[in-house]
């Protein structure tokens, strides 16, 4: 593993840490009544996306989940349009018809979160084929649930991609539950880079609550994708440190299981690294920069209804 450079470490950190408040914020935002229908939290699992995201370059793609606002973070997309969204305002994003599971950020290069189980499979897939036929350098990650291992379309996916060398990284995110449903209950075949391996392509499994190990991963399944190499397959077992969604009592969960992935926090380890006064002074500005886009956001004016019919066609 290719070690960071202070600097490099540091901004993954301040990117973790701001995933963290915005998604403390975004529950403060729901239990005061101010974020409407369900939000799925991305605590415990930030090392995925920044390791991931850190590996990739302007004009590469992303594809997201329901529980995605990590990744649009990592990826660079604007916090204060991101919590628009979520609020039902007037956002760039979505208008504020979407909220937090249909963002959408074209000239960021992200193909949306998503509400459908496996649903972006198929859109990293095809840009990943877009991008190869156009001769272009760019590649495709896609993130998804261990929900997805047992979807149809994945599979239909990597046969596409490993035929036709596409240039496109699967990231499953394996948090362990599917909703409410431990994934051994409902998910056969360990270990789960089989999947991967049964259509030729290289699969590795990663500890996600290691950012620089992610890094490290993505980094080198990035570089073979782009060089023609083909698709890569990782299984990144990390934690949702909330329930389902906010609001689910996590009754499923047992505690002992719970503390013991919270003693491998991956914001704490980087803090280690960092040391105590440089991680702290870090949080304290990310913490106060989400607070402040936070309220900014709020500020932001619900769609007028003389707008409901915009950019709405018929078929």
């Amino acid at each position: 593993m290719a070690e960071l450079s202070p600097d490099r470490l540091a901004e993954f950190y301040r990117t973790m840490v701001t995933i963290r408040a915005f998604e403390d914020q975004v529950r403060q935002f729901h239990r005061a009544g101010l974020a409407p229908g369900l939000v799925h939290l991305y605590s415990g699992q930030e090392a995925v996306a920044v390791g991931a995201c850190g590996a990739l370059q302007p004009a590469d793609v992303i594809a997201s989940h329901h529980r995605g606002h990590g990744h649009c973070i990592a990826k660079g997309g604007k916090m204060d349009q991101l919590f628009a969204e979520i609020l039902g305002r007037a956002s760039e994003y979505g208008l504020g018809r979407g909220g937090s599971m249909h963002i959408y950020d074209p000239a960021n290069g992200n193909l949306g979160t998503n509400g459908i189980v496996g649903g972006g499979v198929p859109l990293a897939t095809g840009a990943a084929l877009s991008a190869k036929l156009k001769g272009e350098s760019s590649i495709a990650l896609c993130f998804f649930g261990d929900g997805v291992l047992n979807q149809g379309i994945l599979f239909e996916a990597m046969n596409m991609a490993a035929v036709w060398a596409l240039p496109v990284v699967y990231i499953c995110e394996n948090n362990g539950y599917g909703e409410f449903t431990e994934i051994d209950d409902v998910t056969a075949g360990r270990p789960y880079t089989r999947r991967g391996e049964a259509f030729g392509i290289p699969s590795e499994k990663v500890d996600g609550m290691d950012v620089l190990e992610v890094h490290a991963a993505v980094s080198a399944a990035a570089e073979m994708a782009r060089s023609g190499g083909g698709p890569s397959f990782l299984i990144c077992d990390t934690y949702r440190y909330t329930g389902h969604h906010v609001g689910d009592a996590e009754e499923y969960k047992d505690d002992a299981e719970r503390q013991l992935w919270l003693a491998r926090d991956p914001i704490l380890k980087i803090a280690e690294m960092l040391g105590a006064d440089d991680a702290a002074a870090i949080t304290a500005e990310a913490e106060a920069e989400v607070k402040a886009v936070a309220g900014r956001a709020k500020a932001i004016p619900m769609p007028s209804a003389n707008h409901a019919e915009a950019d709405v066609y018929a078929g």
